[in-house]
C-alpha cells in the first residue's frame, strides 16, 4: 500500500498514530501524504459550503477567506496560510497531532499560535465529525484570525487562562478543594469559548451573522442556526454562559449573541474579573467533563514564560 492511498484521514492516519505514540504534540504537515480522496473531500466540503458562507457568515469572515487566498480545489499548506495570516494579525497556524491539553491550547492563543489539526474527515462523514479536522480548523477558524480585533480576543482569552493557572497554583487549602475550584474554572472557560468562538452569533446591522467556527464549518448547521425555530437565540449574559452545559453530538439548541468584537473583548475582561472574584469557582456541573490531563495542564503550567 502506498502512502498516497493511506492518506491523512481522521482516525485512520498512521503518521498521526506514530506521532502520538512518540508523545509529540506539535508536528509538521506532511503534505505529500494527503491522498486523492483527502483532496476530493476538501473540494466537496468547500464547494457546498461557500454559498452559505456568503449568505450567513459575518463579513469579517469572508474578508478573511479572501485575504488568506483559501484554496477551493486543494487542502491548504499551513506554510502558505501563515504567509498571509501572520502579517495581518501576528497569528500562525501550528500543526498538532491531535488533542492538546486545555492550558497548552489556551496558552498557544496567548502567544498568537493556533493549534491546527492536519487530518481531514472521511468522505462518508462529511456532515458530522466529533473531533476537529483541518476543514474545521482552517476553513472554520482561521479566516476570523485575520481580523486584528478578533485575534486580540483570542490572545486576551489566553491571558485569562494563564491567570487561572496562576490562581490554581497559589490556592490555599486542601487538595480536593483546589481541584474542585480549578475544575469549575476550566469548565466555565470552556463554556465561554464554546458559546463564543465556536458557536457564536453577532449582530451586523439589523441582521444576525455567524462568527463561530463550529457553525462556519458545518454545511447544515450554519443555516439551521439562523433560520430554524428550534434554536433559542439570546443576547449573551455571562452568568448564563458559564453555567450552561453543552453537548457536541447534535445541532445546538441554544446560542448566544454578541453586539460586536469590542463587546466580545469586554466580555473576556469580565470573565477574568469574575475569575478573580471567585465567581467561577462553583459553576453548575455537567458538560463538558474536565479530565485529569486538563487539570494537570493548569497545575503544572510553566508560568515563567
Amino acid at each position: 500500500m502506498t502512502t498516497q492511498t493511506i492518506g491523512l484521514t481522521t482516525t485512520k492516519a498512521p503518521f498521526i498514530e506514530s506521532a502520538q505514540a512518540a508523545g509529540q504534540t506539535f508536528i509538521h504537515q506532511p503534505y505529500e501524504l494527503y491522498s486523492d480522496e483527502n483532496q476530493e473531500t476538501w473540494r466537496q466540503l468547500y464547494a457546498r459550503i461557500f454559498p452559505r458562507w456568503e449568505r450567513y457568515a459575518h463579513p469579517k469572515f469572508m474578508e478573511g477567506v479572501a485575504n488568506l487566498a483559501l484554496p477551493a480545489d486543494r487542502i491548504p499548506r499551513l506554510e502558505d496560510i501563515n504567509k498571509f495570516l501572520s502579517p495581518l494579525s501576528g497569528f500562525v497556524s501550528r500543526a498538532v497531532a491531535g488533542y492538546v491539553p486545555a492550558y497548552v491550547f489556551f496558552d498557544c492563543l496567548r502567544n498568537r499560535q493556533f493549534p491546527t489539526t492536519i487530518t481531514i474527515r472521511d468522505r462518508a462523514t462529511l456532515d458530522y465529525l466529533p473531533e476537529p479536522d483541518i476543514f474545521h480548523d482552517v476553513a472554520g477558524h482561521v479566516p476570523m484570525h485575520t481580523d486584528r480585533r478578533f485575534s486580540d480576543v483570542l490572545v486576551r482569552f489566553g491571558e485569562v487562562a494563564r491567570f487561572a493557572a496562576q490562581r490554581a497554583q497559589s490556592m490555599q487549602g486542601d487538595r480536593h478543594t483546589q481541584l474542585l475550584r480549578l475544575e469549575s474554572n476550566i469548565r466555565a472557560m470552556a463554556r465561554f469559548f464554546w458559546f463564543t468562538i465556536e458557536f457564536g452569533l453577532m449582530r451586523f446591522g439589523k441582521e444576525l451573522k455567524v462568527y463561530g467556527s463550529g457553525l462556519l464549518s458545518s454545511y447544515s448547521e450554519i443555516q439551521h442556526c439562523l433560520e430554524s425555530d428550534q434554536v433559542q437565540r439570546f443576547p449573551l449574559q455571562l452568568e448564563w454562559v458559564v453555567n450552561q452545559y453543552f453537548e457536541i453530538n447534535h445541532f445546538q439548541e441554544l446560542l448566544f449573541i454578541v453586539d460586536s468584537f469590542d463587546h466580545l473583548f469586554a466580555l473576556v475582561d469580565q470573565l477574568e474579573d469574575w475569575l478573580a472574584q471567585g465567581r467561577l469557582d462553583n459553576v453548575s456541573g455537567g458538560e463538558p467533563v474536565i479530565n485529569e490531563t486538563d487539570l494537570n495542564s493548569f497545575l503544572q503550567a510553566d508560568l515563567t514564560q
